[in-house]
């Protein structure tokens, strides 16, 4: 069996950029039960050093946008600044859906060999080839990041289970 470079990558990253925004959705509602602002939420982090919530999505939404534009040899979707509410978290993923799914098939499909660079965002470069790029650093950097979100809302006490990550199938 052959699995196709867009099959693992836009096919990966969409259903669950969805199963990100029902997340959030779950932590809006329990803030709501608990009479809390939704907002806190999103200043939580696992340990002092890490990424709060609103950044763990902020790179996920990264990783799922750049890894397919740079194998679609397209410019990424620019996303506004992130910021801490949960309407712009929810634009931004769904932005990100949206930009991903536009790109071309056949060019991602076609990328597996071709060299890409990915910049980091203090400007140095990666050199890699699309399949690399993809199964080495983006698709590992992408899950880490949702995981890390759903284990933030889990430690905060929104009650979520393994269905709630990996989606209704």
């Amino acid at each position: 069996m052959t699995i196709s470079i867009y099959e693992a990558s836009v096919g990966l990253f969409v259903p669950y950029l969805h199963n990100l925004s029902v997340l959030l959705d779950k932590g809006v509602a329990y803030a709501e039960t608990r009479k809390f602002d939704p907002t806190v939420l999103l200043g939580m982090r696992l340990a002092p050093n890490m990424y709060d919530l609103a950044q763990q999505i902020g790179e996920a939404c990264r990783h799922a946008t750049v890894a397919p534009a740079l194998l679609a040899e397209r410019e990424p979707v620019t996303l506004p600044v992130l910021e801490h509410d949960m309407a712009g978290l929810q634009a931004r993923i769904a932005t990100s859906v949206e930009f991903i799914q536009s790109l071309p098939r056949a060019k991602i499909d076609g990328a597996a060999e071709r060299d890409v660079v990915f910049r980091l965002k203090n400007g140095s470069e990666l050199p890699f080839t699309g399949r690399t790029l993809l199964l080495t650093f983006s698709l590992p950097q992408f899950f880490f990041h949702v995981t890390t979100a759903y284990d933030i809302l889990r430690h905060a006490g929104v009650e979520l289970v393994k269905k709630d990550y990996l989606g209704r199938k």
